[in-house]
Parts: C-alpha cells; structure tokens; sequence
C-alpha cells in the first residue's frame, strides 16, 4: 500500500526544511556582508541586514597589509602536498588490507579507529619536542609530514570499503592478462575506485586545509603560516577585526566550495559505494 503524503503534512514539512535551510545559511550570509561593510558600519545601530555602501576595503587590507597571498599559497601547497600523498599512501595500505591475510591485520585496523577517538590537542606536546629535535619547526616540509600521518588512518579506513567492493576475479582476469599485482592495480582497479579515491582526497585536503592547531603550535614566521593561523592572528587581546577576518572567511570558503561543486559527483558516488562492504 502506498503510504501519500497528505498536504498538511508536505506544507510541515517544506516549513520545517525552509526554516532549517535559513538557519543553516544566516551565519554564512552573515559573514559576507559584514566583509563587504566598513569598519564603522560593522557595528552601527541599528544593525543593517544589507550594507548601505558596498567596500572592498576589507579584502584590499588583506592583501596589503596581511599577506593574505602569502597565506593562500602556503595552505594550498601544504595541502595539496599532503592530501595527495596521504591518499597515495592510504590506497596501498588499504589494498594490503583488502586483499591479503595476515596475523596482526585486526590488531592494525583497531589502531587506526582508536586514532580516529583521540583529540588532535592531545598529541602537540610530543609532536612539537619531535618536530624541534628533527629541525623541522617553522617548516613547511614538518607540517606536510603531521598532516600526512593524521590523514592516512580515516583515509584507510575508507578506502578499504571500497577495495572490498571490487571483485577479486577483475583483478585475477588482469594478471591473467599479463599485468603485474601493481599493473592490475593502477591500471584496471584504480579506475573502477576513482570516484572513492577523489572522495578520499577531497575529505584530506578539506582536513589540511582548515586545521589550526598544529599550523599555530608549529608556523612561526609569516612567511609559513597557512590560512587558519591568519585567521587567529585578527583576534587579539582586547580587539577583533571583524571587518578582516569575515574577508578572509570569505576567501577560505571558496576554495573548498569549488572543490565540491565539481567533484560532487565522485563523492556522492564514493560514499554510497564505500557504505555497502568492508
């Protein structure tokens, strides 16, 4: 029996949404307007919901006063860098872990899910005292090297879902063929995970690309900060400038959002592939 929907029903329901829809994007609409406002505007009474005058002079001290540029770089190399090594790394061992029998494999993939429950603020103390005794604080390279190792137990543990989905015989039929193990891996099998793969990038680069706390414990000089230690630098002991920090939030967002607009696809694709095995 077909179960309908009754109009009461579907005008609670579209409310509820419409109302959920708001909330969810008043924060986001918030923070644009407010970068486009004067600093004097910012505050005014009574609040303006719609800049009377529309400034560009937030986004303009940024780059001329902040090194805006130089932050935008820096966390696109660091994570550009780090996500696609990581998720290199993470489809190897989630292959050797798809497809191969071993004594300790239950112990190891216990040890990625327990990382995955421990803070990150846990780990900077012992991260920092290696970093200083390898010589690689304030250092691009250091901070490459932490987020690679951070993301490659999620991005594992992901991957192996979607190596489990793959049937072994596709992978046999190839080596039949002729194809080494490491032919008929990156030649019949990781097309068929490509739309897992760039799922698995996308969820590393956006982990790179907005995390603070090792960026802030290790970048010192501006010349190696990344964008959400920019961030934290606009708030001070007795200020906040609102005015460049909703600017710089404007221009952090975009990136991540392209990102997903055009990848959207292999991502709805990887996650519903990965949900179903592993």
């Amino acid at each position: 029996m077909i179960d309908r929907e009754t109009l009461p029903a579907r005008i609670v329901r579209v409310l509820f949404l419409g109302l959920w829809l708001v909330i969810t994007i008043f924060p986001l609409y918030w923070i644009i307007i407010t970068s486009f406002k004067t600093p004097g505007a910012i505050f005014s009474y009574p609040l303006t919901y719609w800049p009377e005058v529309f400034s560009f002079e937030n986004y303009i001290g940024l780059f001329e006063k902040a090194q805006f540029g130089t932050y935008i770089g820096n966390s696109l190399l660091v994570a550009t860098v780090a996500a696609t090594l990581a998720t290199l790394i993470s489809m190897l061992s989630a292959y050797v872990l798809a497809r191969f029998e071993f004594r300790s494999k239950g112990v190891l993939m216990m040890a990625f899910l327990v990382t995955q429950m421990i803070p990150a603020f846990i780990a900077l103390g012992p991260l920092y005292l290696m970093m200083v005794n390898l010589g690689l604080v304030d250092n691009k390279m250091g901070l490459m090297l932490i987020y690679i190792a951070v993301c490659i137990p999620f991005s594992t543990i992901m991957l192996r879902g979607f190596f489990a989905n793959v049937p072994d015989a596709l992978e046999e039929a190839a080596m039949i063929d002729g194809l080494s193990r490491f032919g008929a891996l990156f030649k019949v099998i990781v097309p068929v995970m490509k739309p897992g793969i760039v799922a698995a990038f996308i969820f590393n680069f956006v982990n790179c690309w907005n995390e603070l706390f090792l960026s802030v414990t290790l970048m010192n000089r501006d010349s190696n900060k990344t964008i959400p230690t920019a961030l934290n630098g606009f708030i001070s002991s007795f200020n906040i400038d609102w005015g460049s920090m909703s600017a710089a939030a404007v221009l952090t967002i975009i990136p991540t959002m392209l990102l997903f607009a055009f990848a959207s696809r292999y991502i709805v694709q990887g996650l519903t592939a990965g949900a179903v095995k592993g």
